[in-house]
């Protein structure tokens, strides 16, 4: 069914991002979506048309937000925005006893303080502004099963992706004097690009050397193998968009009970000694 509305996806270059823009786009929605580069925006711009409006900025430049968000002001006259959905992030990993501090601030900078930045720069267009018209937006932000589950050598991410679900949770709660509703998904893998950067190679000279290896492939090359496509997630996205009453928070993983619920409400030191005899970190 076609739909008429406004929404804005960061990070749609490629992965859960580019999916999430073909099904609002199908779906008879406008998309204004954030890439880095003018070749990005050059190529999904042809690829999809003249309901995608490409913006160019980087999640950590937040001047080139405060121009985005008067460019989409602009472009949308009256109308308002129906759904922002933080998509933006980078996945950086290590054992935390090693990891660069410059890493770890690379890390927060995107997937926190850069969501922060973009959801401050466009709430006046989801109805957090004196007379707005029409309904008040929804906001979707992307978390991790990691946002609530704790992995090793995800530190960086797994401390992101907490941050993110906190900040979200209070998000929701002050937004509700404009209306506007704030939804965490946490899926689990992904068929995505996100973890093409191996990083056992990084800490090969360290006592983490071993376990590394044993995480990058069964965890990380594993997960990706047997995750989700991007494309199934997307359309979830786009369902949870559309309830009238979404619940906070949704858990899209593969085999739900051993990914999610079993390490989830197992005893803390059960899981602790298990992910620790698994990757060898104890022996």
């Amino acid at each position: 069914m076609s739909e008429s509305g406004n929404a804005l996806i960061t990070g749609v270059s490629t992965g859960i991002g580019y999916a999430c823009c073909e099904v609002f786009i199908a779906s008879g929605y406008r998309v204004f979506g954030s890439v880095r580069t003018q070749k990005d925006a050059d190529r999904l711009s042809e690829t999809f048309g003249e309901r995608f409006t490409p913006l160019i900025f980087d999640v950590t430049d937040h001047e080139a937000i405060d121009l985005a968000a008067i460019t989409v002001s602009k472009a949308l006259s009256d109308q308002g925005l129906d759904c922002l959905i933080n998509n933006a992030g980078v996945a950086l990993g290590g054992p935390m006893m090693h990891v660069p501090i410059e890493r770890l601030r690379e890390q927060f900078e995107v997937n926190v303080i850069g969501l922060v930045k973009v959801t401050q720069a466009f709430l006046p267009l989801l109805g957090a502004r004196a007379g707005h018209i029409g309904k008040p937006g929804r906001i979707i932000n992307i978390s991790s099963v990691v946002g609530q589950i704790a992995m090793p050598f995800l530190g960086p991410y797994v401390g992101s992706k907490y941050a993110l679900e906190g900040i979200s949770q209070v998000m929701r709660r002050e937004l509700m004097h404009y209306g506007i509703d704030v939804v965490v998904v946490g899926p689990g893998a992904i068929k995505t690009p996100i973890w093409n950067k191996g990083m056992d190679s990084l800490y090969e000279d360290t006592a983490f050397a071993r376990s590394l290896q044993i995480f990058a492939k069964g965890f990380i090359r594993g997960s990706i193998k047997h995750g989700f496509e991007p494309g199934k997630l997307a359309l979830d996205i786009f369902r949870i968009f559309k309830k009238d009453r979404p619940k906070p928070r949704y858990a899209i993983v593969a085999k739900p009970f051993l990914n999610w619920w079993l390490p989830k409400f197992l005893p803390t030191r059960m899981m602790d000694r298990y992910l620790a005899k698994k990757l060898e970190i104890i022996r």
